[in-house]
């Protein structure tokens, strides 16, 4: 679940929190529907590498949603929401860890089955999704308070919720830290054996995958730089009950709602995303106005960049 809007801290501070929250929920909500609306109206990005990204983005879209829905009239709308943005925010953590797995497992490992591990994929995801939420529950006690249904909890709660949901976000990271690393490591081991084995246009294609992939060294920083300051503002409230710092609140829940907006960036805007929208600025966007969006169009002759950079290197199989 999102930050939440704990007591300890004033009403004027309460509604900054939820401004705050909502305004970065909304920034999330937008750009994950984006993606989840160029999946669904351009067919050519129906693949099995990018359809990861869509049930990615999709997580992060009802992740955001559920935290903009705040105050609700009734205990059971609160249950409601509280339990649907904590599963779908666990379920965009475990998406990370199968689009990691699947870069892995195409890169290092060399093998072309990644397809068949779909069904496996949704049990995964949704399956440990529902079984954190379901745990969630231990020694909560819903209420009300500004813009958010919060959660008094006694010490079982909050350790039932930092396990169901902080452990989950940073076994994620751990996993998708150490999986990119041996990723990028096995790259930049291959580019320097291309470099006496390969002509010099086939050795710049391999430094070119290998620029491609390093970008994904970087994906594991947005669940760190999202949700950093959730995880130190959950530890000082298991530390100091009642005590809350209304600076480090702040950045809560500013990052925990951004991570959507990161995620689609990240791992929904690529070059495949962006050449498919030029194609159609092109067919649309009379010549004249065309050099209003060159930046979009400019992808429009490039070779298309797969999301699971493949590793071709001459004379290794």
């Amino acid at each position: 679940m999102v930050a939440e809007a704990p007591p300890g801290i004033t009403a004027g501070e309460r509604r900054v929190l939820a401004a705050v929250g909502s305004g970065s929920a909304a920034l999330s909500l937008a750009g994950s529907a984006f993606i989840v609306l160029c999946y669904l109206l351009f067919r050519d990005l129906r693949k099995f590498s990018f359809k990861l990204v869509f049930f990615l983005a999709l997580s992060d879209m009802f992740c955001s949603f559920f935290s903009i829905v705040g105050d609700p009239s009734t205990t059971f709308f609160c249950y409601v929401q509280d339990y649907s943005a904590h599963f779908f925010c666990v379920a965009s953590f475990l998406w990370t860890t199968t689009i990691a797995f699947t870069l892995h497992r195409t890169v290092v490992k060399h093998k072309t089955d990644v397809e068949d591990f779909g069904s496996i994929f949704h049990l995964y995801v949704w399956g440990a999704s529902l079984v954190m939420t379901i745990l969630r529950s231990i020694g909560s006690d819903y209420g009300q308070s500004g813009a958010w249904c919060w959660t008094e909890n006694g010490s079982t709660g909050k350790v039932a919720h930092f396990m169901t949901f902080y452990a989950v976000l940073w076994g994620a990271i751990l996993y998708n830290g150490f999986t990119y690393f041996q990723v990028i490591r096995m790259l930049n081991n291959a580019r320097r054996m291309a470099v006496g084995i390969s002509d010099r246009s086939n050795h710049l294609d391999s430094r070119a995958d290998v620029k491609a992939l390093n970008r994904w060294g970087y994906y594991p920083l947005i669940l760190i730089g999202s949700w950093t300051f959730g995880t130190i503002n959950r530890i000082h409230d298991f530390i100091y009950p009642g005590h809350k710092l209304f600076w480090l609140s702040v950045l809560d829940v500013l990052f925990a709602g951004l991570m959507g907006l990161f995620n689609s960036i990240a791992y929904g805007l690529n070059s495949s995303v962006r050449r498919a929208i030029a194609e159609r600025l092109d067919m649309w966007i009379p010549e004249r106005h065309q050099r209003w969006f060159s930046p979009w169009l400019k992808f429009r002759g490039e070779q298309q960049e797969s999301e699971l950079v493949s590793l071709k290197i001459e004379g290794q199989q």
